[in-house]
């Protein structure tokens, strides 16, 4: 049987984490599932959860007035997404769509905060895991961004 703590501790965002800092964050995690097309969350709602991405994939999107949603970053096993749940005002700024039959462990966003507030180590090397993907993800963004522009000069 696969326990929580195997499970997170062969996830590439805790490989590697301290085994005490891994048991801490396993009192905040939980398996979930989702189906094909199903809403993980919206823009607006509370940031409660940061999800890594076991199987399956989903679709990061936003929407504009007249012209719907657009994917702008589809993620596959591996990942994380829902890096909200560490930043004031803990709300989500896209939506999560699953793309088809989805598993994730769902980490309980305020038990992890609180837990990171305890343990400042901890908080530490949270804080440099989650920072690369927030970098990546800015400069993907970026250069889509940079792509629509020169498709439009």
């Amino acid at each position: 049987m696969e326990t929580l703590e195997r499970i997170l501790s062969g996830h590439p965002f805790f490989e590697g984490l301290d085994k005490t800092f891994l048991e801490l964050a396993c009192g905040c995690a939980r398996n979930a599932r989702f189906e094909a097309e199903q809403f993980i969350a919206h823009e607006g709602d509370p940031a409660d959860q940061f999800y890594l991405l076991r199987e399956g994939r989903v679709a990061l999107q936003v929407s504009a007035p007249g012209r719907g949603a657009a994917t702008f970053l589809t993620l596959g096993p591996g990942e994380v997404f829902g890096v909200n749940w560490l930043v004031p005002p803990y709300r989500w700024t896209y939506d999560a769509r699953a793309l088809d039959l989805t598993r994730v462990i769902a980490m309980d966003g305020k038990c992890l905060r609180g837990k990171c507030e305890a343990d400042h180590h901890m908080g530490y090397d949270i804080m440099k895991r989650l920072m690369p993907i927030v970098i990546d993800r800015l400069h993907t963004t970026r250069l889509q961004f940079l792509d629509l522009y020169n498709a439009h000069v």
